[in-house]
């Protein structure tokens, strides 16, 4: 028991060890986005991919545990959601969402189709990908975007890769790691902090 001479410390933020998630937040089959549900038939609108990855912190050690959210446009560039305009016409067999979680060497993985664009304020948004990234030790969600390596003139106009310094944007365009199993697959590794030119820029949310 702390005593006058030993006052109990009250913990920092910088102190703070969660958030903690129970076991069944994640669930089998919530990293594929291309399901209702995990019993669900795949939409058959759009192009399948895959995206891998890890989750790093400074010094490049693995984040082990890590909760990855992903949401993106269906093919045609519309979402399931009543903010947007022709949500209705949205694919009825594409989630649009998901949930991943990293293994204990940071590894990550989603299964989804290729988004489509869409205008947003008057301009054009390149086909993309929403991340936001929770876990122990971050005091706030770590969000960001990522784009496709094949969109090169779409991403060069996208008002929200355009924030970014040029120098910087190539950090949040997918990696192209060929075809698995007939899949196009992409990679794409997370790291929470380190130099300028390697830690992965975030967006305030």
């Amino acid at each position: 028991m702390p005593t006058p001479a030993q006052p109990r410390h009250i913990p920092l933020s910088q102190h703070t060890i969660g958030p903690f998630f129970p076991a069944d937040f994640f669930q089998p089959g919530d990293n594929d986005l291309t399901r209702l549900s995990a019993d669900a038939a795949p939409t058959t609108q759009g192009t399948p991919f895959l995206l891998t990855g890890t989750v790093r912190k400074e010094g490049g050690e693995p984040v082990a545990n890590a909760i990855l959210e992903l949401w993106q446009a269906d093919a045609a560039g519309r979402f399931r959601h009543p903010d947007d305009p022709e949500g209705d016409r949205a694919d009825p067999d594409f989630l649009g969402w998901g949930r991943a979680w990293s293994t204990a060497e940071g590894a990550y993985s989603f299964r989804s189709i290729r988004p489509g664009s869409y205008a947003e304020n008057g301009r054009m948004r390149a086909p993309h990908l929403n991340i936001i990234v929770m876990g122990i030790g971050l005091m706030r969600n770590a969000e960001t975007t990522l784009f496709f390596p094949e969109n090169a003139q779409a991403n060069a106009a996208d008002p929200v890769l355009s924030v970014l310094p040029e120098d910087l944007r190539h950090l949040l365009v997918l990696r192209d790691l060929g075809k698995a199993d007939g899949v196009q697959t992409y990679g794409f590794d997370i790291l929470l902090r380190g130099p300028r030119g390697q830690e992965t820029p975030f967006f305030e949310s």
